[in-house]
């Protein structure tokens, strides 16, 4: 009778979870290259913009988010200069380091290779995360973080290990440093530590070593919060109306479907948050998944606000998915993989077509520009500026010698500033969120260029508008800029003076 070698167990056990790894990583590795190989196409979102112009501008604090990601910005633009690639491939990384983090939780929680590759494969076709690959987005790295966030916890609660509050408490404080909405994944980890056996952690040494490490890394934030009102909170209050008022927090739980996640693995997250709050030693998770959907819902928050607590419900349910349908039979077993694994494809190629500019031309891109509001944003900021420039250039001597060129938001500002330099123009001079910090130009210009403005409002504020041009693209692409700001007007100055225009015109959003 042959003896089993538990050396040779261990060493098959290895090797198959690091294939079991690889496999995963090439997932990413895939969904990467599809990413690097179309995010040269159209050009910057506004928000990409606003993100490059405050990276030009570094501070502990910026109005309408922390600093973190205008910093890994400015990091781009020192490597690679103005690239679309290069500037996105930050959030390339960040997402399939999400995947591949994703894996590792489903291995944490006991799943084999089925089910990490199924986790992996359903974050990597999710709306939201596609989306982070596309664009340079705050809420890519906010994925990453909360992602990041629940491995640890796992890892909390598996090994019994109680330092590892000091990694939690690490990727707490620097998503603290990426996006406040993590304050409802705070609350989630808070309350779900109360309604667990997790609780017993309060009382650890280690725990409240990761709060303060958590607010050590956010305190040079926190200061400047301070030294400027809270003004990031008075924003996100108006953002918060404003988002409420025309409609955009309308179908929250819709897009938990739709857009968070994979519509066709919408049991398996289901499953997911079912186990989790059965089992006695992962409830925690649980309840970190639903504390801050019960807030974001009765706070009207937007959608996808909440993308970034499903990685671990993929986890948790591709576990209970892998063990279920290892006890059916062979037939059905491969007729419910097929069935799921065919519909989770089907669903991802239908939310890369829609998200991903997978074709420059043709029908593919037609489908894209017409359902995908983001990229038709992406396109006429060459344009913009270059009619900037032209109007410029008309004017006589005089005016060209003390002209200004003041925008209405903050995806012009970033669109004259970071392209227009080609064009020798002036640094914008914008209103909006940080750039109104940064105050207006000495010597004050006596003409000015006014982009992004209604005739009513360029009238009532300014001296002697005339229209000197329109703002708009070749393509014939109907975003904000063509439809809500088409005209560009020459004028005077102020109708107040300079210190009293910038002290009432401050604007947010």
């Amino acid at each position: 009778m042959e003896v089993a070698n538990p050396e040779s167990s261990f060493v098959q056990r290895e090797a198959g979870s690091r294939a079991d790894t690889l496999m995963v990583a090439g997932i990413a590795l895939v969904v990467a290259a599809i990413h690097l190989l179309t995010n040269n196409r159209y050009g910057f979102h506004r928000d990409e913009l606003q993100f490059l112009s405050d990276a030009r501008h570094l501070d502990w604090g910026f109005v309408a988010y922390p600093p973190f990601t205008p910093f890994v910005e400015r990091i781009g633009l020192e490597i690679f200069g103005v690239s679309l690639v290069g500037l996105r491939l930050f959030s390339v990384i960040a997402q399939a380091l999400a995947i591949v983090v994703t894996g590792a939780m489903t291995g944490e929680l006991g799943g084999g290779r089925l089910a990490q590759l199924t986790a992996a494969l359903v974050v990597a076709t999710s709306g939201l995360p596609v989306f982070q690959g596309t664009e340079f987005q705050y809420s890519t790295f906010d994925y990453l973080w909360w992602t990041l966030i629940a491995y640890f916890v796992i890892r909390l609660l598996k090994t019994e290990d109680p330092r590892w509050w000091m990694a939690i408490g690490a990727s707490v404080g620097i998503g603290l440093l990426t996006k406040y909405t993590i304050c409802f994944y705070i609350a989630g980890i808070l309350g779900g530590m109360l309604l667990s056996r997790a609780r017993r952690f309060f009382l650890s040494g280690w725990f409240w070593g990761g709060v303060g490490v958590a607010l050590l890394i956010f305190l040079p934030n926190f200061v400047w919060q301070v030294r400027h009102g809270f003004i990031s909170v008075h924003f996100l209050q108006h953002i918060h109306a404003r988002d409420v008022a025309e409609g955009r927090a309308h179908g929250f739980l819709q897009d938990q479907f739709i857009i968070c996640t994979n519509l066709f693995a919408a049991p398996l997250w289901i499953a997911g948050l079912i186990r989790f709050l059965r089992d006695r030693r992962y409830r925690m998770l649980g309840w970190m998944y639903v504390i801050p959907l019960v807030l974001f819902f009765v706070g009207k928050g937007r959608g996808y606000y909440l993308a970034a607590a499903y990685p671990m419900l993929f986890a948790m349910g591709a576990v209970a998915g892998e063990r279920w349908v290892a006890s059916l039979r062979r037939g059905w077993r491969l007729a419910v993989e097929g069935v799921f694994f065919a519909g989770v494809a089907a669903y991802g190629l239908f939310i890369y077509a829609l998200i991903v500019p997978l074709a420059e031309r043709g029908p593919l891109r037609d489908f894209a520009l017409k359902n995908n509001g983001d990229l038709r944003e992406e396109i006429g900021w060459d344009e913009l500026v270059k009619n900037v420039a032209a109007i410029r250039d008309s004017l006589p001597q005089e005016q060209r010698a003390s002209v200004g060129v003041l925008v209405g938001n903050y995806g012009e500002a970033g669109a004259v500033e970071i392209l227009g330099p080609a064009y020798h123009l002036p640094m914008p001079i914008s209103v909006t969120n940080s750039a109104w910090l940064r105050g207006y130009p000495t010597p004050q210009p006596t003409t000015l260029i006014v982009v992004g403005l209604s005739r009513e409002v360029a009238d009532r504020v300014f001296t002697s508008c005339t229209l000197a041009g329109h703002n708009g693209n070749s393509e014939g692409i109907k975003n904000e800029e063509s439809e809500e700001h088409p005209d560009i007007f020459v004028c005077g100055p102020p109708r107040v003076p300079w210190p009293e225009f910038w002290k009432t015109h401050e604007r947010y959003g």
